[in-house]
């Protein structure tokens, strides 16, 4: 099953919407078929390996990272796959939490005369589809909010400059981070203020990513601007780079957009979007996962209302002052008791910096 879940990341990089997903066939003790899901639309996991075990499945035993699919879509149905292939065994790391599957595979494949093993290894499992997880059962996207800051916490000195922050190799990283996302949402102001594309930028990948996601399979994560003030032009930067952007506005402009921007209407609420509703929009669409890369006040207002799922902070050792931009702008608090309190999931050193990830306590 570790070998299966290896696999499955594999994916990563391409198969959003759909989840990653690896597979391998073992008979006589021996590998005789391995595969994963590469991206939407094409073979699953499951028809990969049984591709390459080929005539010799009768009787084998199969590991699967993800319930097999019971339907027919943009594929054929995996699970009428491994029932006609005379599979004796598969052992399984977690039910597909879609409506449509969710359990009823595994008892198909049961009245089928196959052997069933469930939940080995399956947090492991969930873990490389929390966005896929989250959407499925909540109807929203994993949200992971990345900010890069000084040792005492500002992102920008008093004067607005903040580039760079971070080192070199750590926005390599952030690359691999846009990379691995659905969706990077962001403010027109912080948009037209770094004059940003946000696209994934394939020459900054590190080598050990490139060598598994070549760039003819590049997917660019689907941008969206939150706009509520309409500075956004046809004309500016973020546009003219062709990639799917949605424009979230209080009402429709009459600009000519290219047709791949679209403008999505949410309703104001004091002067702001109403984000719950918004993520629940994007969740609709088929986004898993959504990296926000924005300033303090978009920032601050995410964590004020506990919408963040995960906080990735770059930490780099320099010191930007007491009068420059803080990290977020979060409301005042009397008690430490009620202050957002999070907890270390990873800390991991990059070149000079510290990359953090922390989830909130909830």
């Amino acid at each position: 099953m570790l070998r299966a879940i290896k696999l499955a990341k594999l994916g990563i990089f391409t198969t959003t919407p759909n989840p990653n997903v690896g597979c391998i066939i073992v008979k006589n003790k021996k590998i005789i078929g391995q595969g994963y899901h590469f991206r939407t639309g094409e073979s699953h996991a499951e028809i990969n390996a049984l591709r390459m075990a080929g005539k010799n499945t009768k009787g084998s035993t199969v590991y699967l990272t993800l319930e097999p699919c019971n339907y027919s879509n943009l594929t054929p149905s995996c699970c009428h796959a491994l029932i006609n292939a005379q599979i004796k065994r598969i052992v399984v790391a977690t039910k597909d939490p879609n409506p449509k599957i969710n359990g009823k595979s595994l008892k198909l494949l049961q009245l089928k005369g196959i052997l069933i093993t469930k939940n080995i290894l399956s947090q492991e499992a969930k873990s490389i589809n929390k966005g896929f997880f989250n959407r499925m059962n909540k109807g929203i996207p994993w949200i992971q909010l990345k900010l890069a800051s000084s040792l005492d916490g500002k992102i920008a000195l008093f004067n607005g400059n903040s580039k760079w922050i971070s080192s070199k190799i750590a926005r390599k990283d952030v690359q691999e981070l846009r990379a691995k996302n659905s969706a990077i949402l962001s403010t027109s102001k912080t948009v037209l203020q770094d004059n940003s594309t946000l696209l994934v930028k394939w020459s900054k990948l590190n080598y050990h990513i490139k060598k598994i996601y070549p760039k003819k399979f590049l997917r660019q994560p689907i941008r969206i601007i939150l706009d509520r003030l309409n500075k956004i032009k046809p004309n500016d930067n973020i546009i003219i780079n062709p990639g799917k952007i949605f424009l979230i506005k209080s009402k429709y402009t009459l600009e000519k957009w290219p047709n791949y921007v679209k403008q999505i209407i949410i309703p104001k609420i004091n002067g702001y979007f109403n984000l719950k509703n918004l993520f629940k929009i994007l969740g609709k669409k088929g986004i898993n996962n959504i990296l926000i890369e924005a300033g303090s006040i978009l920032s601050g207002f995410l964590i004020n209302y506990n919408l963040i799922d995960e906080l990735i902070l770059y930490l780099t050792p320099k010191l930007f002052g007491n009068i420059a931009l803080n990290l977020c702008n979060i409301k005042k608090y009397v008690n430490i008791i009620d202050v957002p309190n999070f907890y270390f999931t990873k800390i991991k050193r990059i070149g000079p910096d510290l990359k953090l990830i922390l989830r909130p306590v909830k």
